[in-house]
């Protein structure tokens, strides 16, 4: 595990630094709670759209990103279905301009209806570019689907379809930045160039006359125990036909979570994985072919997805696929391929035994 210490302060806001002047930079992570799982049907993507607003300043910082740049970092961020995680990386000299930052739109961001129409442009041309105009880009709208049936992993972090997004309305924005956005819904982390007790006294500086947020019981629905194969078949303007298998899988807190991961990465991961020997060089069916788990706080999946030679249908690829795995049950994995395997998992253990 990597080393670190923690603070809490008293507004909630959760503090990990982690000390390494192996360089002259630091990041600061900043992670809200928050991401599509805590959306609900009709108002879809609103997570995704909140981080966009997020760089659209606020009412003293007109410009998030040129203020970084003017110190000479770098930030960007990311929404997925649990989370939304923002990230700076500068010379750590600079640490307290980002600190400042982070704090200031965590209090005073600009939801005006100019930024909030120019972001909704921007997220809507971005569900129809990478989405809608790509070849396979709503494949995983079908899965999510046809994989969920009440929870909000049913749909993507972009949202479920336009519509939702064209239809949020700065009340509802700000009702949302009011109960998310807050400093008991945040995990702070820093790491770098940094001493703990400066960093602990800069933190408290600039974070801690933030309030509480009011936070509300995030309740989710429960997705109901599936009693019975689904299937779907879509019919697009693609290239080449597309198979997707897809299981359920604890979530990844759970026990049995790390074994679909390493089952997952056994089929799916690199040169030698089962796959990729046995139905891209061992076979003429499928073009590529890859194994890969969705790693959700609640239940998620994993997924074997694959493009097929020109001509093969997706009966024949399924066919080859369901015979291919049997044996892959039966047969003992290789010692070697395995304990690269568990090596890979183990870098990547420490993260996932945390909930955020």
């Amino acid at each position: 595990m990597i080393k670190h210490k923690s603070f809490i302060l008293d507004n909630g806001l959760q503090v990990l630094v982690h000390e390494d002047h192996s360089s002259e930079m630091a990041v600061v992570n900043l992670l809200y709670k928050v991401g599509s799982r805590n959306e609900v049907a009709g108002k879809t993507g609103l997570a995704h759209y909140f981080e966009h607003l997020m760089f659209s300043g606020t009412k003293h910082i007109p410009e998030f990103d040129s203020a970084i740049e003017r110190v000479g970092g770098e930030c960007n961020a990311f929404t997925n279905t649990d989370i939304t995680n923002f990230y700076i990386t500068l010379p750590a000299i600079n640490l307290d301009t980002a600190l400042w930052l982070e704090a200031d739109r965590m209090q005073f961001l600009n939801l005006k209806e100019k930024p909030i129409n120019t972001q909704k442009q921007v997220v809507i041309e971005e569900f129809k570019q990478r989405y809608l105009n790509q070849p396979y880009g709503d494949a995983m709208h079908h899965v999510r689907q046809l994989a969920f049936t009440k929870h909000p992993y049913r749909w993507p972090t972009i949202g479920e379809k336009i519509e939702d997004i064209e239809k949020f309305d700065r009340d509802e924005l700000l009702a949302f930045y009011e109960q998310n956005y807050a400093p008991n819904n945040a995990v702070l982390c820093i790491a770098g160039k940094v001493n703990f007790e400066e960093v602990k006294a800069r933190v408290h500086y600039w974070f801690d006359e933030i309030p509480k947020g009011k936070l509300k019981a995030k309740s989710i629905i429960t997705e109901p125990i599936q009693d019975g194969i689904r299937r779907k078949q879509v019919f697009s303007n693609i290239p080449t036909e597309a198979l997707y298998k897809v299981y359920k899988i604890p979530g990844r807190l759970e026990n049995n979570y790390l074994t679909c991961d390493l089952i997952s990465d056994v089929l799916g991961f690199g040169r030698s994985a089962y796959l990729e020997q046995k139905l891209i060089k061992n076979s003429s069916l499928f073009a590529n072919c890859q194994s890969y788990v969705l790693g959700n706080i609640d239940p998620g999946l994993l997924i074997i997805t694959g493009k097929m030679e020109k001509g093969i249908t997706a009966e024949e690829a399924e066919a080859e696929l369901d015979s291919t795995l049997e044996i892959f049950k039966e047969v003992p994995i290789a010692q070697q391929n395995l304990q690269k395997i568990k090596t890979k998992l183990k870098q990547c253990k420490p993260t996932n035994q945390y909930p955020y």
